[in-house]
């Protein structure tokens, strides 16, 4: 009797960790984005946050949610992938608004110094459909980001569907997919590295990638997921230390003045 108790128990026991693993894998890939999107709603400054890591995220979602039309994989995975794309259009909608009002303030202040009228102020619209490189994923409005995930989602998908029977195409499919995630850390690398500094990223948001990557690296191990998902998550781990070093080197070794300016930080409300 009390072995059929203890039994019970370690069942119950089991379906709780099963769903909180489960709930960890869905969700916990969006949860190091809520301080930063928090911090550039607080501050109005998306300057230290680098949109091309959601550039990076969408891709690689939507490239795995294709991969599964030709490999099955873990439906928690397919939600994972489908609640990230979400969140990075959120962080892309915000990230937008924010850029160009502090874009529409600077040059407000420049044509008030001039003393001209603020009707004259006008920001050069960049247009997704104008197809100018040189303003590739720095568009003046959010519609624009989602035409051009559209257009890379409906080419991908036909491309799909005509080689689907591919076993070649399906793994290479697979491969890039987890491949684009594991450099989700590189455009940011690359952000601080140019301003030599770390200010404006939320520290909280990597530390949250590394355990988080951390986790899902092992989940993968574990249950035993494609080889291709889980020698991506050792890399994307190393390029999470690699900001967390640098977030170190460059406090220890400040490479330009820290910035003073106040506006920003004090005239916005917190979340």
């Amino acid at each position: 009797m009390e072995d059929e108790a203890f039994d019970q128990i370690l069942a119950v026991f089991g379906s709780l960790v099963s769903w909180v693993a489960a709930g960890a894998m869905v969700f916990g890939g969006v949860v190091p984005y809520i301080p930063q999107y928090r911090d550039i709603r607080r501050t109005q400054n998306a300057e230290g946050f680098s949109t091309y890591v959601c550039l990076v995220l969408l891709v690689a979602n939507i490239l795995r949610i294709l991969f599964r039309f030709g490999r099955y994989f873990e439906t928690l995975l397919l939600w994972q992938s489908i609640i990230m794309i979400a969140t990075m259009l959120a962080m892309l909608n915000l990230c937008t608004g924010v850029r160009v009002a502090t874009e529409l303030s600077t040059k407000r202040r420049s044509f008030i110094a001039t003393d001209s009228k603020d009707e004259e102020v006008r920001i050069p619209k960049r247009l997704f459909l104008d197809f100018d490189w040189n303003h590739f994923w720095s568009w003046s409005r959010f519609v624009d980001y989602v035409q051009c995930v559209l257009v890379f989602t409906l080419a991908s998908a036909y491309i799909t569907y005509v080689l689907l029977d591919s076993a070649l195409f399906v793994e290479t499919l697979g491969f890039l997919a987890v491949f684009t995630e594991a450099m989700l850390g590189t455009p940011q690398l690359y952000c601080n590295y140019q301003n030599k500094s770390t200010e404006g990223m939320s520290i909280k948001m990597v530390l949250m990638w590394t355990s988080g990557d951390t986790f899902k690296t092992g989940y993968f191990l574990l249950t035993q997921a494609p080889v291709q998902f889980w020698t991506c998550g050792l890399l994307q781990v190393l390029v999470d230390v690699a900001i967390l070093f640098q977030v170190y080197y460059y406090s220890r070794y400040p490479q330009k003045p820290v910035s003073h300016t106040v506006s920003h930080t004090t005239s916005a409300k917190a979340l």
